[in-house]
């Protein structure tokens, strides 16, 4: 009786391929071209990719993505700003858009074209005869008043705060959520300065974004149990310097305050069990009702 001689075993993907080498997952033989190490041996690149769609990715503390930690939203912000105030001081040609300005003892600098254009307004008659403003259909002046400053000092101040609180909240919250809660402390600010500021009157700047920041990291710190001393002082310091020192719009920085903390409330204790669906509706619940407060101030306007 003769006897087969023994087979050598091959690559199941390659299977002119000789090896001795097997998946420590699914057991089949595999070459060199198609060994992905693992922990301990190698798998095949079926097994590799079936590993990667079964774990879940990191989160934080709060269901936001590990990336916010590269700081990537902050980083762009700062950029937005910077490449506006370029803009605002190249349309000024040769004005006192850089300094020169009335705040802080004139290191603050003028409005410019830009300004006059993207800044908050109520309703305003231009001196080319023209009216404008929000009430008059001008809404995006409530969104793109958050990226202006009347002079660099102003621009250096609000981003020095956006450096230094922007990082630690996206490290925390994310990138998405930091996003969103950005743009609902700045628009929340400048709803606040559309209600409670004389029509006429213009206002800019990120510190509405920024000054719901400060509220935000106070009520994070708070819901991880973390020391929050050192952010008190500091945001007591900037409302007294609200309240002190002149065209610094009061309402806009409490107005970002207050919708600041409101959605870092809602980012901070939705149930895990519905973190996402509770954190979505809550900002948007919070849009819907400030678009509600600058659709009745419109009303009273008009």
């Amino acid at each position: 009786m003769s006897e087969s001689p023994p087979t050598t075993p091959a690559c199941y993907r390659h299977p002119g391929r000789e090896t001795y080498v097997r998946c420590t997952r699914c057991d089949r033989s595999i070459c060199p071209d198609c060994m992905r190490e693992a922990s301990v041996g190698f798998q095949c690149p079926e097994c590799v990719a079936e590993g990667r769609r079964s774990v879940r990715p990191a989160r934080t503390a709060f269901g936001g993505g590990t990336a916010g930690r590269h700081g990537y939203v902050t980083k762009v912000l700062i950029g937005i700003n910077l490449l506006v105030m370029l803009l605002s001081i190249a349309a000024d040609r040769g004005g006192d858009a850089a300094a020169g300005g009335t705040g802080f003892g004139g290191l603050l600098g003028g409005g410019t074209p830009l300004t006059e254009w993207g800044a908050v307004l109520g309703r305003a008659m231009f001196p080319d005869g023209t009216i404008g403003g929000v009430a008059e259909g001008e809404w995006y002046r409530l969104v793109t008043a958050m990226f202006l400053h009347y002079g660099v000092v102003h621009l250096l101040l609000n981003m020095w705060a956006l450096w230094v609180l922007g990082r630690s909240l996206e490290a925390i919250l994310g990138p998405l959520r930091f996003a969103a809660l950005y743009f609902i402390a700045g628009f929340g600010g400048n709803v606040a300065i559309y209600l409670f500021t004389a029509p006429n009157r213009m206002s800019a700047g990120a510190s509405t974004a920024v000054f719901g920041l400060f509220a935000a990291i106070f009520v994070i710190m708070r819901r991880l149990g973390r020391d929050t001393s050192a952010i008190v002082p500091i945001l007591v310091i900037n409302l007294i310097f609200t309240f002190v020192v002149p065209n610094i719009s009061i309402a806009g920085h409490l107005g970002g305050l207050v919708f600041g903390a409101l959605m870092a409330l809602v980012l901070a204790y939705a149930p895990r069990s519905h973190r996402m669906l509770v954190q979505a509706s809550g900002g948007a619940l919070i849009l819907v009702a400030l678009l509600g407060l600058a659709l009745v101030r419109t009303a009273a306007l008009l």
